[in-house]
């Protein structure tokens, strides 16, 4: 059984937030039975000391098993490295808000002002760590089955939407490059901008003698890979 630790007074009134609890009843397709676990989910730290950030680790580590199983399940015939970027794919952040975002996870969000005045409501930062947790929170109501099949069925569009082509747009840029006999791609971080609670960075995509494009993104990583997709589909 697992035990959570009493709310904060100023969390009580929200014990009774019926929209909150229909809310999650209908996208885990279960009614809550701890309740504190769902606030606690969609609970900022600029809210209340009993933020998101414990159930966000584990509903990652949920979220990973439950894709990287299905993957290997349903694509036998592809290697490692090749799971590898589909997994990364689905996992990502990006997605992760995005599932968040649809579901209408942003009006539910507790947040506080300044969180708020930041515009952490609308974060793809914020919205896809509030995804997690909430995997988490279902994981730990209702157990591990319940927590895949709310994964499977929210990331299912995602999932049937894959290419067959997974190569990352970085790897697809180098090898674009060779076979041209050009210069091997360069990234550089050009800005670093916004809240510390939803940074944004900008980088520049440029292959010499080419042509050059910028991306911006939560991480650098993330915008590296936007400014390569971007430079294949305008150079290439």
């Amino acid at each position: 059984m697992v035990h959570s630790r009493p709310l904060e007074q100023n969390w009580r009134g929200f014990l009774s937030n019926s929209a909150l609890l229909d809310w999650i009843s209908e996208i885990a397709g279960k009614k809550p039975k701890d309740e504190n676990l769902y606030i606690r989910a969609v609970t900022h730290g600029s809210f209340g000391p009993e933020d998101f950030q414990r159930l966000e680790f584990l509903g990652d580590r949920v979220l990973g098993l439950t894709i990287a199983s299905f993957l290997y399940e349903n694509f036998q015939d592809e290697p490692e490295g090749m799971l590898s970027q589909r997994l990364n794919g689905l996992v990502s952040g990006k997605v992760c808000g995005e599932i968040a975002d649809a579901l209408g996870a942003s009006n539910h969000l507790l947040l506080g002002k300044q969180a708020r005045d930041d515009g952490a409501r609308q974060s793809a930062k914020v919205l896809g760590d509030v995804m997690e947790a909430l995997i988490g929170a279902v994981y730990l109501d209702h157990g591990m089955e319940a927590a895949q099949k709310f994964v499977l069925r929210h990331w299912e569009s995602k999932i049937s939407g894959m290419a067959r082509d997974v190569r990352h747009p970085k790897s697809a840029l180098q090898e674009w490059a060779a076979a041209k006999n050009r210069k091997m791609p360069v990234y550089e971080l050009v800005e670093k901008s916004g809240p510390h609670h939803d940074l944004r960075f900008t980088v520049k995509a440029s292959v010499p003698n080419v042509g050059e494009v910028e991306a911006t993104a939560s991480s650098i990583q993330t915008a590296e890979t936007a400014a390569a997709q971007l430079f294949l589909e305008k150079y290439t």
